[in-house]
């Protein structure tokens, strides 16, 4: 309990050295463990600096760690500080990854590629990389080269006369199929292009994603500041190593699908005119024209004015499309058909955790009737206000149902996340890479169960981490205690004669670590709301503070004039 100083003997020197003190040692702390991170990045990224050949998942444990460790530091750190820490940290995360070509993946030379087919005036979806009607753009020694990793030899040009093919090796991985790119994602590569040595260079591709990274995270300080949201959690995508790694290394667009996500996320919380939802719905509709996956958040988005936000976002979906129809016809579809077979989705055989119990066309039914029932659940009972929080359960169910190899499907978790607050989720994103490369020498789990042991361990993290929550409600532990008032009592209003009674005001200092925003508020007694049902602007309330295990919103409960 604070109380306050004896009359006339002010706070001795002592405490706010100490307070200050501790400040300075969480900053440092929280700086140690992002050097750690970064280091860690760059020797997943360089290989060639790691003398001792540590594997990859070790090194992906280890910033893991720290980049925990920094997000439970930050929470207690003045917000002015956190804002810098949280940028900085990012920026630097984001470096260390750009620093080297990709290792992880080599989608972005499919990328580059796109962006070079449409340069020539040829829409990406009329032909695959290896067709004859493209061996003019194929340049030797970068995309196209010698002994590149996928080759299309003579012999198997021969026997397929049909699909007009062209031998030759490339970086372009599946060069015999089409782009399975949607077209907002076929323009993002198309203006990488156009920047210096875009191709013939990994660089700045990368650097285009991971500055679309840094700009996701300026994104979420401001929005979650509107939203009167603790900001430090925008910590949870700065920071994380799958933000870094596929970003800034990796360079997949889905980091602009989620950026694009994150406006139309933010934009329909707040709407509360028809026209600020058709706006949110049409951001909506480029995010999934970009990358299907954002597609896992209509459910939550649906809850208010449902119509107008599935026609906005229906109506920019098809509008992106027409152009590429118009030109290739059915053509458009791309590699999407192929991509489900090819993986085992369309087989049954790519749901791990359902494959213990079921496969074939029993394990594609389990997958639909759970996807279909977390929707429905979403749909009923979500918040309109907080439409984070169904969309953080819809993609994370989706993610534990399909058990992707693609570490980078969890991006958009990762920003849902960092809106939300339950950083628990966050294991979905770390399962992706372990699902990926699970190679730990004797400690490999045998092959058939290492999608199921990854995906499953980030199951019962969540579970584990709704338990929790649940408890901690449970016994009333997680009720803010309000503020004590350490001013005079409560002052009344004057009545005039003939006019309503105003409401007493109640003046408190707010007692919190931040010591940069410490000021008194004067608010009135049951004044907790806005006009439009949200926050009391000024008020700085918020029911979910960054706290890996808050208790959910209902379980808050906020005391009249007092800061919570």
């Amino acid at each position: 309990m604070v109380t306050a100083p004896p009359a006339g003997k002010p706070a001795g020197p002592r405490d706010g050295s100490v307070n200050g003190m501790t400040a300075k040692l969480r900053v440092a702390a929280i700086s140690v463990a992002l050097l750690v991170a970064t280091g860690l990045v760059l020797l997943i990224v360089r290989p060639s600096i790691n003398p001792a050949q540590v594997r990859p998942l070790p090194l992906l444990v280890g910033a893991w760690l720290a980049f925990v460790a920094a997000a439970w530091l930050l929470r207690k750190v003045p917000r002015r500080t956190s804002v810098a820490l949280i940028l900085l940290g990012g920026i630097a995360l984001q470096l260390a990854a750009v620093s080297a070509p990709p290792q992880n993946s080599n989608d972005l030379y499919r990328y580059i590629w796109d962006g070079r087919v449409q340069a020539a005036g040829i829409d990406p979806y009329e032909y695959v990389p290896s067709a004859s009607q493209l061996t003019g753009l194929r340049e030797p020694g970068f995309l196209w080269l010698a002994n590149g990793e996928y080759c299309v030899k003579a012999s198997y040009v021969a026997s397929q006369p049909a699909a007009e093919l062209a031998p030759g090796c490339t970086r372009i991985n599946r060069p015999t199929v089409p782009t399975i790119y949607p077209p907002v994602a076929e323009a993002y590569f198309l203006g990488v292009h156009y920047l210096p040595t875009a191709d013939d260079s990994t660089t700045p591709i990368q650097a285009t994603t991971a500055l679309v990274a840094v700009l996701t995270s300026v994104l979420l300080l401001f929005g979650l500041g509107r939203l009167g949201r603790d900001i430090r959690m925008a910590a949870l995508w700065s920071w994380c190593p799958t933000v870094a790694l596929e970003a800034g290394n990796s360079a997949h667009v889905d980091v602009v699908a989620v950026a694009i996500t994150a406006v139309a996320v933010l934009t329909l919380a707040t709407a509360r005119t028809r026209r600020r939802t058709a706006l949110g719905g049409v951001l909506l509709g480029l995010a999934i024209a970009t990358k299907l996956t954002p597609a896992l958040a209509v459910p939550a988005l649906l809850r208010r004015r449902w119509l107008t936000v599935a026609l906005a976002a229906s109506s920019a979906f098809a509008a992106v499309y027409v152009p590429h129809v118009l030109t290739v016809g059915t053509k458009v579809i791309g590699f999407l058909p192929g991509y489900l077979q090819q993986e085992g989705y369309s087989g049954g055989t790519r749901f791990a955790l359902i494959g213990l119990f079921a496969t074939s066309w029993l394990a594609i039914l389990l997958a639909v009737l759970i996807l279909g029932a977390a929707a429905f659940a979403v749909m009923q009972f979500g918040n309109p206000d907080r439409p984070w929080e169904g969309a953080v359960v819809m993609t994370g169910v989706a993610l534990a149902v399909t058990t992707p190899h693609y570490q980078w499907y969890s991006l958009l978790l990762v920003m849902l996340v960092a809106l939300d607050g339950r950083a628990e989720w966050l294991a979905f994103a770390a399962a992706g890479y372990y699902a990926a490369e699970p190679n730990m020498g004797r400690f490999t789990v045998p092959y058939r169960f290492h999608d199921a042991f990854a995906y499953g361990t980030a199951v019962l993290i969540v579970a584990a981490g709704w338990l929790i929550r649940h408890e901690i409600a449970r016994r009333g532990l997680g009720t803010a205690r309000p503020a004590p008032v350490i001013a005079g009592p409560a002052v009344s209003a004057p009545v005039l004669a003939g006019s309503a009674v105003s409401a007493p005001v109640v003046s408190a200092p707010v007692v919190s670590a931040d010591t940069a925003e410490r000021a008194e508020l004067a608010v009135p007694v049951g004044a907790t709301t806005s006009a439009d049902g949200g926050p009391l602007a000024g008020s700085g309330c918020d029911e979910d503070q960054f706290d890996a295990f808050a208790p959910r919103s209902a379980s808050v409960r906020r005391r009249p004039g007092v800061r919570v």
